[in-house]
């Protein structure tokens, strides 16, 4: 589906006044910046479950050491949280904390996510398979399944009472998620959008990329001649997102603007992308027209990069198309490669490090590319920069999200001063 911009007289400059985040650098905007601005590696051996069986044995696995946030919920309701709804309410709380929305009942609230509870769906099987068969805690197990079970206790224990909208395309849904929340509020269907996604490591997914050997036996390396697959990790981020003219009334901080979002569908193969990377090319101009920023005007990508050899080939192909003469002048680099992929949290978080780039005026680097594929005409960023060594203002980022399926979103954010 594609989203026009919606005309002047219609528009309504959308901002960030809240940012949550939760990923293997720590929890919070402090931690997690230091390690994006760094590129520093969060890779470590697998402890959540057994990896004997796999070619890969190491992710990007999340250390819960901050409190569980208070909330309304008891504590008997919190212990059947599973792993993905810890993550996710570490980020909505920060969020929530930040934007100051005392009192918000009716806020929509948009998550993108991939598997959601799956911890429970594995739990449930092996109980399931025992002989004799384990009933005791199984429908809970198949409750807190169900991909909108982390949303409704989300909701449950802030007072959150607007709609629910859960996005589930694969790689893409987080992004999806935060541009969806952002079309609802510039079009004036609400006034403030609790968006994100979240998704965690579960045993099933790792071995499902692992046997289809799409994990990096290596290390991840986006762009590199010599890479070799993704590699996984778990988090989860949240953004509160407002009109300008609510935050400003309120004198609420301001994080940054949503400028534009775009999204396409690649039709060309259920797990590859088109070779020319057309429907991400697709979805980034939509991106830049629905904001009204020229390509040029674009100083950073926060690409979608997973160090897969098609993938990053077809992305390194559309933004070589969209920039242009002035492909030489665009910066480009993934997060994954220190994170790893976050699966359907992945376009939230990397929002968030568009946001912290943007306010704190740096370039994420990463670190493992060290020997660039020819198709890459941009400039990768493989060393911690300062926006002040760049040669002309940074005030735009995009990011892509490209998921398994074709399903193609891309956001622009630009800077707040």
């Amino acid at each position: 589906m594609l989203f026009p911009a919606p005309t002047c007289k219609e528009s309504r400059r959308v901002v960030v006044t809240g940012v949550g985040i939760i990923t293997a650098y720590g929890t919070g905007w402090e931690a997690n910046a230091e390690g994006f601005r760094w590129g520093r590696s969060a890779f470590r051996p697998v402890t959540i479950f057994g990896t004997t069986r796999q070619r890969v044995k190491t992710a990007a696995e999340v250390e819960f050491t901050n409190p569980f946030p208070q909330t309304r919920l008891t504590s008997r309701e919190v212990s059947r949280f599973e792993r993905a709804g810890r993550l996710l309410f570490y980020a909505a709380d920060e969020a929530l904390r930040q934007s100051a929305w005392h009192s918000s009942p009716g806020t929509p609230v948009i998550l993108g996510t991939t598997s959601g509870g799956m911890a429970s769906g594995e739990e449930f099987y092996r109980a399931a398979i025992q002989s004799p068969p384990i009933l005791r805690k199984q429908a809970t197990r198949v409750t807190h399944y169900l991909s909108q079970r982390q949303a409704m206790n989300l909701c449950a224990a802030y007072d959150l009472t607007g709609p629910i909208n859960i996005i589930a395309n694969a790689c893409a849904a987080g992004a999806n998620a935060v541009g969806h929340g952002f079309e609802m509020v510039r079009s004036g269907r609400t006034e403030r959008a609790l968006v994100g996604g979240y998704d965690a490591l579960s045993q099933l997914v790792f071995a499902g990329f692992d046997s289809l050997q799409a994990l990096s036996p290596t290390t991840c390396r986006p762009f590199d001649v010599n890479r070799d697959g993704l590699a996984l990790g778990e988090g989860a981020a949240v953004l509160a997102l407002e009109t300008l003219s609510s935050a400003q009334e309120r004198g609420a901080q301001i994080l940054g603007e949503v400028a534009g979002y775009g999204a396409s569908t690649d039709c060309h193969h259920l797990t590859q992308p088109h070779p020319q990377g057309e429907a991400a090319l697709k979805s980034m101009r939509l991106a830049c027209d629905s904001a009204g920023v020229k390509p040029e005007q674009v100083t950073y990508v926060n690409d979608h990069g997973t160090g897969t050899p098609m993938n990053d080939s077809s992305e390194a192909a559309a933004i070589n198309t969209l920039a242009g003469d002035c492909v030489s002048q665009i910066h480009v680099s993934s997060t994954k490669a220190g994170i790893g992929h976050l699966l359907g949290a992945a376009g939230a978080v990397e929002s968030v490090v568009c946001l912290m780039a943007l306010k704190e005026q740096w370039l994420p680097p990463m670190m493992t590319t060290l020997h660039p594929d020819p198709a890459v005409k941009f400039a990768l960023v493989q060393k911690p920069a300062k926006a002040k060594e760049l040669s002309r203002p940074f005030e735009f980022a995009l990011s892509n999200s490209f998921g398994f399926g074709g399903a193609n979103a891309s956001l622009l954010f630009r800077r707040w001063s």
